[in-house]
């Protein structure tokens, strides 16, 4: 039998497993808008990162400790994740669609005005904007991040790196206090169902995507990475500047233009 130039992965648990979890949080979710219960949704959110840990685990020690990830395994999970981008991208058109489907055209029962009337959007110049140069200075960090691995600058990637993890957790922190702060909730009709939507969908990737780079920083504390193989990294500062990207639509759609 001829030596195939990638593997065949061995039979596991964590996918289905993590399918599972993720529609149990949805249900979840449901529970704690009806109920307020947000125990269950707690502990099921621990056991999916438990999930996500675990496999993790696996794929690491096949790239770093067996050797399984080659050029052409790489070439196929660039393709994978280039995949995985696009399909986040068409989730996020979907409610951007909506969104100018109803500020476009704002029936009687929005006072065909839109914001509709009674409801005082969030002021773009303050902590939107700020929340906007932070992303973007976290996207030039992981840039050069990435450009100092590639160099072997070990010390240098660590320390860009880290100052992006950082502005990827401020960021969460800004927007969770302009959540608390705002004067609508998610049942501010239709305008706040949406810009809560929104924004809160793009808050989870950032909190994902600061997760993705924490464990890539470890990894390169503990020498895991070249500059010839380090696709993991490379995927997580596509993902981040996926999210910078999207973020800058946000800005303008709805928390500019959408204020206006």
């Amino acid at each position: 039998m001829p030596r195939l130039p990638y593997y065949i992965v061995e039979l596991r648990p964590w996918p289905i497993l993590l399918a599972f979890r993720i529609m149990l949080i949805a249900i979840s979710l449901i529970n704690w808008f009806y109920f307020y219960d947000t125990m269950i949704l707690t502990i099921r959110s621990i056991t999916l990162l438990l999930s996500i840990f675990q496999w993790s685990r696996d794929v690491i020690r096949e790239a770093t400790y067996i050797g399984k990830h080659t050029s052409y395994v790489q070439k196929l999970l660039r393709i994978g994740i280039i995949l995985f981008i696009l399909r986040e991208v068409c989730f996020f058109m979907s409610f951007f669609w909506r969104f100018f489907h109803i500020s476009l055209a704002p029936r009687v029962e929005l006072g065909c005005n839109w914001p509709p009337a009674g409801i005082k959007p969030i002021d773009p110049i303050r902590v939107p904007l700020l929340n906007t140069i932070i992303l973007l200075a976290s996207g030039f960090t992981v840039t050069w991040s990435h450009y100092c691995l590639l160099n072997k600058k070990r010390i240098k990637s660590i320390t860009m790196l880290l100052i992006t993890i950082i502005l990827g957790r401020y960021f969460t922190y800004l927007q969770a206090t302009e959540y608390y702060l705002s004067r609508f909730t998610i049942t501010d009709r239709v305008y706040g169902s949406l810009f809560f939507i929104i924004t809160g969908f793009h808050g989870i990737h950032v909190i994902i995507g600061t997760l993705f780079l924490s464990i890539n920083m470890l990894r390169i504390l503990k020498n895991h990475f070249s500059s010839t193989h380090h696709f993991r990294f490379e995927a997580a500062s596509w993902y981040w500047h996926f999210v910078d990207v999207v973020w800058i639509c946000l800005y303008i759609c709805v928390y500019w233009w959408g204020s206006l």
